[in-house]
């Protein structure tokens, strides 16, 4: 790798960082938005929203890598030939596919990156966050208590509780239950402790009473207690479904699958592969559209007003791909049999790489509109 070689890689992975952290921070700042307002909900402390929005970073990272590559691609390339360094170096002797050979070890470097996050770390993390997010669901304390304000856990369901003491006892519960066709129930105590037992969790009401409204008769039943044990296993679902999904499965493991894990994901063979090749084909964009943004801005030479034009040629060729491989995504999602097709956007922006640096080599294929006038001139003398 030669010094110039060296230079444009450095720029690029400098560059590439930048964008990654800041396109990073906005998808975050965006997801943690939605996941703090659950969490809130819920009763959850802070740490546990850092905890899942720190899984949930690989998740977003796999998605916006490609792009920041493409940025920097765009960002470092545009600089070099606004400042002649281009050129320079292409006056030196550098053919368009001799330049290249930076972009594509750095495309690689990045295509590297996302395989690791589709194939490995981005199923670890959605396997923890659905761990998180079953014990959330089963963290009843966390949603029922809520001092000085009406709780519903489910539909027809209303808690309250006025206070909770530093051992844990809850004073001054109310309980209202109006899931039960034809009538009404409700029931009050002074004291109350949550405990659990082999059945689910458990609330213990002590010095209440319970009072049942038939609907059809119009008649209110009242009944006094010194203790009352109210199972909350119905009421907060606290035996999620923990059935894995092939986002939650790494892709050794789909491609090594057995009828038991396939009856498991409830997928078919073909499925499986479709989503393999939909994280092998985000790995491959990584590279190919670093090349298609370099090759795009390479056909512009210098020029004092910049690269704009380049700049929207890039983006529009950008979008074209994105928008293919979407299109191909959901004909596939119909119909798992066409998961070569994943590729084909990609092996799409190879060619439009090819073509765009062939254009690059080739500047003058037909002459200028100067040149001709120039050489008519030299012909009448």
């Amino acid at each position: 790798m030669g010094r110039f070689d060296k230079y444009m890689l450095q720029q690029l992975l400098m560059l590439f960082g930048f964008f990654s952290l800041v396109l990073a921070l906005v998808f975050w700042v965006n997801k943690a938005v939605s996941l703090l307002d659950w969490l809130m909900g819920d009763g959850q402390s802070a740490s546990t929203f850092v905890q899942l929005t720190l899984l949930s970073l690989p998740t977003i990272l796999v998605n916006l890598l490609p792009i920041a590559a493409f940025a920097a691609t765009v960002y470092v390339t545009n600089r070099l030939a606004s400042e002649s360094e281009l050129v320079v170096v292409q006056a030196a002797g550098y053919s368009p596919y001799r330049l290249a050979r930076s972009v594509l070890i750095f495309g690689a470097i990045v295509g590297v990156m996302i395989a690791v996050l589709a194939h490995m770390l981005v199923p670890l993390s959605q396997r923890e966050l659905d761990l998180r997010r079953a014990e959330i669901t089963r963290d009843v304390t966390a949603r029922l208590l809520t001092e000085g304000s009406f709780v519903h856990p489910v539909k027809g369901v209303t808690f309250y509780v006025r206070n909770i003491t530093a051992a844990g006892e809850l004073e001054d519960v109310y309980i209202s239950n109006t899931r039960t066709e034809g009538e009404r129930q409700g029931f009050m105590a002074r004291k109350a402790l949550i405990v659990k037992d082999d059945t689910g969790p458990m609330l213990l009401l002590f010095d209440g009473m319970s009072q049942v409204f038939d609907l059809e008769d119009n008649r209110l039943s009242v009944t006094r207690f010194d203790s009352f044990a109210y199972s909350l296993a119905g009421l907060l679902n606290t035996n999620p479904n923990q059935r894995r999904t092939m986002r939650s499965t790494d892709s050794l493991d789909l491609l090594r699958a057995g009828p038991a894990l396939l009856t498991e994901l409830n997928a078919s063979r073909l499925e499986v592969l479709a989503e393999v090749a939909q994280r092998t084909n985000k790995a491959v964009q990584g590279l190919v559209i670093c090349l298609v943004g370099f090759g795009a801005l390479l056909i512009g030479g210098f020029s004092r007003f910049g690269l704009w034009r380049q700049i929207l040629l890039a983006i529009l060729l950008l979008v074209i791909v994105k928008s293919l491989d979407n299109g191909f995504g959901g004909a596939i999602d119909d119909d798992p049999r066409l998961w070569p097709l994943r590729y084909l956007a990609s092996i799409l922006a190879v060619f439009m790489a090819l073509a765009l640096m062939w254009k690059a080599a080739h500047p003058r294929l037909r002459p200028r509109k100067a040149d001709a006038v120039r050489d008519n001139r030299g012909e009448a003398r």
